[in-house]
């Protein structure tokens, strides 16, 4: 007999959930991120390159992925979403932000802000978040999609059909650079 499969829902993330993403984001950073990026590097840009944006939670565009597991509590596994804006990447306090609005016709919506637990990697999470906002911005009018991806992102991103556009040397507070990868995608 099979074991239980888990069980995923995704929803709009709320200001409430502020807390728990992120709790969830600095153990995917600090965990999953650790093969690509120094210590140095990952600490220097959690809360700057890295976190939450509460513009893409106030927009209504930044989703959240909970785990019902038999028997137990629904937990937030995964988060991301896409943005209507010009900023690329970032948190609320990163010095790279721009809240100018996209217009579909020409602007390329923003893959934002995906981190997964690291106990929940390989359960497709991401990508489900991934097509939720290709699917919402799609309805919206977009036709590009470009982000920020880190280099543990740039392998699951181009198997789903974003190429590189160029590399990104995301300035640190500490005086360190965080490489990232532009990349985008046009889905007709």
């Amino acid at each position: 007999m099979e074991p239980p499969r888990e069980k995923f829902a995704i929803r709009l993330a709320t200001h409430q959930d502020i807390p728990t993403l992120q709790k969830l984001i600095d153990q995917s950073v600090r965990m999953l991120q650790r093969a690509d990026y120094s210590s140095e590097q990952l600490e220097a840009a959690l809360g700057t390159a890295y976190g939450v944006d509460t513009q893409l939670i106030a927009d209504r565009t930044y989703y959240a992925v909970e785990a019902v597991p038999a028997a137990s509590e629904q937990v937030i596994v995964a988060c991301g979403g896409w943005s209507m804006r010009k900023t690329l990447y970032g948190s609320d306090h990163g010095p790279y932000r721009d809240n100018t609005t996209l217009d579909p016709a020409k602007d390329a919506a923003k893959i934002r802000a995906f981190f997964v637990h690291p106990d929940w990697t390989r359960h497709g999470l991401a990508t489900l978040i991934l097509k939720t906002c290709e699917d919402v911005a799609y309805a919206r009018g977009f036709r590009r999609f470009e982000m920020g991806a880190s280099l543990t992102g740039v392998p699951m991103y181009a198997a789903r059909g974003y190429a590189e556009i160029e590399r990104i040397e995301v300035p640190l507070p500490n005086g360190l650079t965080l490489p990232v990868v532009r990349m985008g995608k046009t889905i007709e």
